[in-house]
């Protein structure tokens, strides 16, 4: 029978001769957004979003009923809320009631009034997103939650923009993200501390992701005000008006990397250094403010949960919203479907299969097998799944050939 549940940190078992029983197929529960869930919104006067949309709606298999079609004068950094209102509701209207989130197809414009345009569209446009001066603004409900349907959860939909200023650049991210899919990147996650006190703030919870995550992925924290010459940029999270020698490093595909700074959101036209900047260089992800929110850690993505919901097998989308507790000045920008980890592996270590599970919430499950894919299925045991260190579990010859995780309770934690 199973051999055992167990937790290990341990890479991925090189696949050794084939045994005489055979290879398990494992099924996981849905934990995250796919393409029948997102909505692709194109600007039908810009043919850089029609193109881009087409492009991404092919790459990523996503339906056709989930185009929807909207029509403004491109290239404005600013939509007067009036015209955002009008065009949203039109948007809504469209937009079957399966899709849980929005991709957008354009750079500009990246604000609404005195919002990002990714939470006027994800929240409708709402006053108490904004802020003037240094306060704080209305919380998301989707910050830190488990939920994989937050627009039946919670009434919102988290929108992304495919950014970019030509086809090329946004082609080339789009490419990055399709990608990574599942391919568990070795990579690692340099969390940098600046010599610009302000703007460092978020150095504060750079041991804490160590300490979680760190046996789960390679996390180095560095003091200096920039890295260069890095090959395996997982994750890059700073703080700086502007960040040197982005393009001396190399970023895996499905990379995040963001810097804290005020007006990192504006994306064609900020006299500090634009977030498009970090997918020029070869990130799949990034986020950055359209108006002064001065340097409230709730405000920008918090490292813990984004790296610990990306580690769980979340879509970028999903690890990007889950960790800015306050939205309303941010923008999302990247691929939104990009998951690097997610999916499950299965190796022969010389004795017995090993199926190591990846994508799954920490929380509690019930492992099932059967003889046959439809069942009827039994329970084999059950187990927890504690941080971001995947599950490995091991079977014998007599043990089914099929199995499936069933969810018992998540813990709505990043971190466990």
């Amino acid at each position: 029978m199973l051999a055992g549940l167990i937790l290990w940190v341990l890479p991925i078992l090189a696949l050794a001769d084939a045994p005489a029983f055979p290879r398990p197929e494992l099924m996981l529960p849905t934990q995250s957004l796919g393409p029948a869930e997102l909505a692709v919104v194109v600007n039908d006067r810009d043919p850089l979003s029609r193109r881009i949309a087409d492009y991404y709606m092919g790459r990523r298999a996503i339906p056709v009923a989930n185009l929807v079609h909207v029509a403004f004068d491109p290239g404005r950094s600013v939509m007067p809320v009036d015209e955002f209102a009008a065009l949203r509701a039109e948007v809504e209207q469209a937009t079957p009631a399966t899709v849980q989130a929005y991709a957008l197809t354009w750079a500009a414009p990246y604000r609404v009034g005195c919002m990002s345009i990714t939470t006027a569209f994800a929240a409708g446009y709402d006053a108490a997103f904004c802020a003037k001066g240094c306060r704080m603004t209305k919380p998301s409900p989707y910050y830190g939650s488990d939920s994989s349907r937050p627009f039946d959860d919670l009434g919102w939909r988290p929108t992304m923009a495919l950014a970019g200023t030509n086809f090329a650049e946004v082609k080339a991210l789009i490419d990055r993200g399709v990608a990574s899919d599942g391919t568990r990147p070795a990579g690692t996650g340099y969390l940098v501390k600046t010599s610009d006190a302000a703007r460092s703030v978020r150095a504060a919870s750079f041991d804490r992701a160590r300490s979680l995550f760190g046996s789960a992925v390679r996390l180095r924290r560095i003091d200096a005000d920039s890295i260069s010459g890095r090959q395996d940029v997982l994750f890059y999270l700073t703080g700086a008006r502007q960040v040197r020698e982005i393009r001396a490093n190399h970023f895996l595909p499905g990379a995040i990397a963001d810097h804290l700074t005020s007006t990192g959101g504006k994306l064609t036209d900020s006299h500090q250094m634009s977030a498009l900047e970090w997918l020029r260089a070869g990130a799949t992800g990034s986020y950055g403010t359209v108006v002064e929110p001065c340097n409230f850690t709730s405000k920008f993505p918090d490292p813990v949960e984004l790296i610990g919901r990306y580690l769980n097998g979340a879509t970028l989308i999903e690890a990007y919203w889950k960790s800015v507790r306050m939205p309303g000045q941010g923008i999302f920008i990247g691929e939104p479907l990009a998951r690097p980890f997610g999916g499950y592996g299965v190796a022969f270590d010389g004795t017995r299969w090993v199926m190591t599970l990846y994508a799954l919430t920490p929380g509690r499950y019930r492992l099932e097998g059967a003889e046959q894919p439809m069942g009827p299925y039994r329970p084999i045991a059950g187990f927890e799944k504690s941080g971001a260190e995947p599950v490995r579990i091991r079977t014998d010859p007599g043990d089914p050939t099929y199995f499936r995780v069933v969810p018992e309770a998540v813990s709505g934690s990043a971190s466990g």
